[in-house]
């Protein structure tokens, strides 16, 4: 067996990733509310041996233009209530959250997944985000969106706050002795007295630290500034690549920043987004994609512009992207990743917006074909040394990391890639990454 093995995130949004998940008759479409349909996602990627289930989060919802809501993609129950009900149905698999360090305090988000970490005894990770859509604001106060610079300046303070609350208890702080009616040791719990331009903050957390050390930090930023962040902080990275070129590019800039911090390189667990589309052959595979394409209609072109950051009547679906636009220098209204990952693969291969929508159902790399295709896929990119795994990104679910788990992990597994059981308990030890010490002297 290969010493270096894979690792594989799930990320679940409401029905699926393609636009038209919800619509298909595999489906509810209101799944994402129900408690048993998570409880199968995480058991089945619990019987896959995968290291997490991840889930993304906006804390905000547009409608349509008729004030309507297209499909369930951006609706979502509360991230952590819902780790937190299936770390009771699992016991291995971690479970991810995302939480806003843009629109949140961080006394109460290090509160929160310490108390995950407990309750899942060591599963527990934070995916970091500075948020995007400009249209949250208005669900905080009258304050303006924050700019990018800001958001992540914040962000890195927010997530200082975090490392030292989850140390200013001791590992060995309860004493719990009824003889002597000593419930703490002495010294063992402390302030951290943090003051800093965007926190003043002075704990000690009332939760004590938690099985991991530190829950497990994921960051998923694609913008210089995000890439940053990721280097001095980020445990896992769930990255923005289309292609092996751009992901062998990020992955050696990931880990130059990381060593500029004076981390080690291989610090980072790098786990792009990839998205499928599985048949029992290929021709099955491009049947089953055409059809999803056509039920989605019209609104693959919007997801396309929005993340171009374009309108979409700026687009002529037989045409390729409009020249100022492969050229713009300009940083990105949204995720600067996921525009850049269309626009490096439309000034690559000269395609036109419909092969484009044919070529991306997310801002991730997108593989249509069998079971076999998607083992290759993902072993070119882990052999070359561009990632370390991959944040699965199935069309429909649950369907399709049932497909995945089915028929997927035992060709990985033959070929000595996976894991055939878990070795561990903890999300860090699934992913090769050891306890945190306590770095950061509290007040």
């Amino acid at each position: 067996m290969s010493r270096r093995q894979l690792h594989f995130g799930l990320n679940v949004l409401s029905a699926g990733m393609h636009p038209a998940a919800w619509l298909t008759k595999e489906s509810d479409p209101l799944g994402y509310i129900k408690p048993e349909q998570w409880a199968r996602l995480v058991r089945v990627a619990e019987e896959g041996t995968l290291d997490a289930i991840f889930l993304a989060d906006e804390p905000g919802l547009n409608l349509g233009p008729d004030g309507t809501l297209p499909g369930p993609s951006w609706a979502a129950l509360d991230p952590l209530v819902l780790l937190s009900s299936l770390a009771s149905v699992s016991t291995r698999v971690g479970l991810a959250a995302t939480v806003s360090t843009t629109y949140e305090e961080p006394y109460n988000v290090a509160r929160r997944f310490a108390s995950l970490d407990h309750v899942s005894r060591g599963r527990a990770a934070w995916n970091v985000v500075t948020t995007v859509d400009a249209t949250v604001a208005g669900n905080f106060g009258a304050a303006p969106h924050p700019p990018r610079d800001e958001r992540y300046a914040r962000a890195a303070e927010f997530i200082e706050v975090a490392l030292a609350l989850w140390d200013s208890w001791d590992d060995n702080a309860h004493v719990a002795d009824k003889a002597t009616r000593r419930f703490s040791a002495p010294g063992a719990i402390r302030a951290i007295n943090f003051r800093g331009k965007y926190f003043r903050v002075d704990g000690p957390l009332n939760v004590p630290r938690s099985p991991q050390g530190h829950p497990v930090l994921v960051q998923s930023g694609g913008s210089p500034a995000g890439l940053d962040l990721a280097a001095r902080y980020a445990d896992v990275v769930f990255a923005t690549q289309a292609s092996l070129e751009d992901a062998l590019a990020y992955t050696k800039d990931l880990r130059r920043r990381a060593v500029a911090h004076g981390r080690p390189a291989d610090s980072i667990r790098v786990l792009p987004g990839l998205s499928y589309v599985l048949g029992g052959t290929e021709e099955e595979a491009r049947a089953r994609n055409t059809e999803l394409n056509e039920l989605a209609g019209e609104q693959r072109l919007q997801w396309l512009a929005w993340q171009i950051s374009v309108e979409p009547d700026a687009l002529d679906l037989d045409q390729p992207l409009p020249d100022w636009l492969l050229r713009t220098k300009d940083p990105a209204t949204g995720a600067q990743g996921a525009r850049d990952i269309v626009l490096n693969l439309a000034r690559r291969e000269r395609l036109t917006v419909r092969q484009l929508l044919d070529r991306v159902i997310t801002w991730h790399c997108l593989v249509v074909g069998s079971p076999e295709q998607l083992a290759d896929t993902i072993a070119e990119w882990f052999v070359a040394g561009a990632v370390d795994g991959f944040n699965l990104m199935p069309d429909v679910e649950p369907s399709g990391i049932e497909v995945f788990v089915e028929h997927v992990v035992p060709i990985l597994r033959r070929r000595g890639l996976f894991r055939r059981e878990y070795e561990g308990t903890t999300l860090r030890d699934h992913l090769g990454l050891a306890r945190p010490q306590k770095l950061r002297k509290a007040a």
